[in-house]
C-alpha cells in the first residue's frame, strides 16, 4: 500500500487475532515498477496479501488469500496465484465510488455551465461578455453502462440533480434481491437496493449495448470493467447511433481508456455527433505528448486520478479488517470477483 500501517490499526488486529504477524512495505506507484519490488525474504511465510502489483508466483507459494486495492483484477487474470482455486481473491470495488462519482458530475457541469471558457477569460483578465448555451440537469437522463458501485453513486447524485437514471447490466436485474449490492459500500453512499434507476437494460451483445445507446441519453457514464467482451464497446458505429438521437449525448468514461475507440472519439468530437467527452482514462495511457485528443472540441482530460481521494485507505483497511473476520468465522468474503468472467 502507499501508505505506513496505522500503528492503532495494526495492534487492533494483532490483539483481536493472537499469533497473526503483519509485515508492512510502502509501495508508491510513482516511483515506477521496479521501485516497487518486495524483498525476498519479506515474503517468507506470507499467507495473506494485500496487494496492487502482481509479484512473482514462486515468492507467493504460500499466499492463500489476496486483497487487491483495486477495484478491477484486470493485472491479476494471468497470475498462477490468481487461477488458483486454493486462493482466495477479494477486490477493494466501493472505496472510490464517492470521489469517481463527484469527478463524473463535477466535468459534466463543467460542460454545461460553460466553465471551462469562463477560467480562459479569467486567466487573461477580462470579463466575458459571451453568452453561450447553458444546461442544467433537471428533467435530463443519465444512462450508466455497468451498475456497481461506482455506477450507484452516479445514480444517486444525478437524482439529487432531478435527472433520471437508466442502467445497463450484463445480466438483468429484478426488483428483488437480484438488483441488491453485495459490494463493500461506503455508508450513506450509493443505490445498494438498485431502487433508484428508473429503466434497466441488460445483455451481453453489441446489440444491447447499442439498443441502451437509443434511449436518448443526455448524459452517459462508462463505469463498467474491461474485459474481452467490453474492450473498444464504443466505437464509430456506437457515436453514429448517439448522433442519430434528439439529444446530443456527453460521454463520461471512468473506467479503462479502451472501452472506447480513441479514434472515433476523436471524430465524434469534431463531428459535433456528441455534446463533449470527460475522459479520465485513455487508449494509449498516458497520451503521448501532442497526441489529437487533447486539442479536440469540448473534451476534459485528467491522467487517471479520478480515484485518488484522502479516505481511500481507511476504506481499504475497512475492507481488509472485514474479510479476516471472516476469513477467522469461515464466511463467505465480500467483494469476491467472479474469475471467469474477469471482474
Amino acid at each position: 500500500m502507499p501508505i505506513e500501517i496505522p500503528a492503532e490499526w495494526k495492534q487492533k488486529i494483532e490483539s483481536k487475532y493472537p499469533g497473526i504477524e503483519i509485515r508492512s512495505r510502502v509501495l508508491r506507484l510513482e516511483l515506477g515498477l521496479e521501485a516497487n519490488k518486495i524483498e525476498p525474504e519479506l515474503w517468507k511465510g506470507v499467507t495473506l496479501a494485500c496487494l496492487y502489483l502482481t509479484h512473482p508466483a514462486e515468492l507467493m507459494s504460500n499466499v492463500r488469500f489476496i486483497q487487491l486495492t483495486s477495484a478491477g483484477v484486470d493485472r491479476w487474470i494471468h497470475h498462477e496465484r490468481y487461477k488458483s482455486p486454493d486462493v482466495a481473491i477479494s477486490t477493494a470495488s466501493g472505496i472510490h465510488c464517492p470521489q469517481i462519482a463527484e469527478w463524473v458530475m463535477s466535468t459534466w457541469i463543467m460542460r454545461n455551465h460553460n466553465l471551462l471558457r469562463h477560467i480562459e477569460s479569467q486567466k487573461e483578465g477580462h470579463w466575458s461578455t459571451v453568452r453561450a448555451e447553458t444546461r442544467d440537469s433537471a428533467g435530463m437522463r443519465i444512462g450508466i453502462l455497468g451498475y456497481g458501485s461506482v455506477g450507484r453513486q452516479c445514480a444517486r447524485l444525478a437524482t439529487a440533480m432531478g435527472m433520471e437514471v437508466y442502467a445497463f447490466t450484463r445480466t438483468p436485474y429484478t426488483s428483488d434481491k437480484a438488483a441488491k449490492s453485495d459490494h463493500y459500500s461506503v455508508p450513506g453512499m450509493g443505490d445498494p437496493q438498485g431502487q433508484l434507476p428508473a429503466k434497466w437494460f441488460h445483455g451481453e451483445s453489441r446489440d444491447a449495448v447499442n439498443e441502451f445507446l437509443r434511449q436518448e441519453l443526455d448524459l452517459l457514464v462508462l463505469c463498467l470493467p474491461l474485459t474481452k467482451a467490453t474492450e473498444y464497446l464504443l466505437g464509430a458505429e456506437q457515436f453514429d447511433i448517439l448522433a442519430q438521437g434528439k439529444k446530443r449525448t456527453f460521454v463520461s468514461n471512468v473506467a479503462r481508456g479502451n472501452l472506447i475507440c480513441t479514434e472515433a472519439l476523436i471524430d465524434a468530437l469534431h463531428q459535433g455527433k456528441i455534446w463533449g467527452a470527460a475522459v479520465d482514462v485513455t487508449d494509449p495511457e498516458p497520451l503521448p505528448e501532442s497526441h489529437p485528443l487533447f486539442s479536440a472540441p469540448n473534451v476534459v482530460i485528467t491522467p487517471h486520478v479520478s480515484w485518488q481521494s484522502v479516505n481511500n485507505w481507511d476504506r481499504m483497511l475497512d475492507i481488509l479488517e472485514t474479510n479476516l473476520d471472516r476469513l477467522d468465522k469461515g464466511e463467505e468474503l465480500i467483494n469476491v470477483p467472479d474469475r471467469k468472467l474477469g471482474y
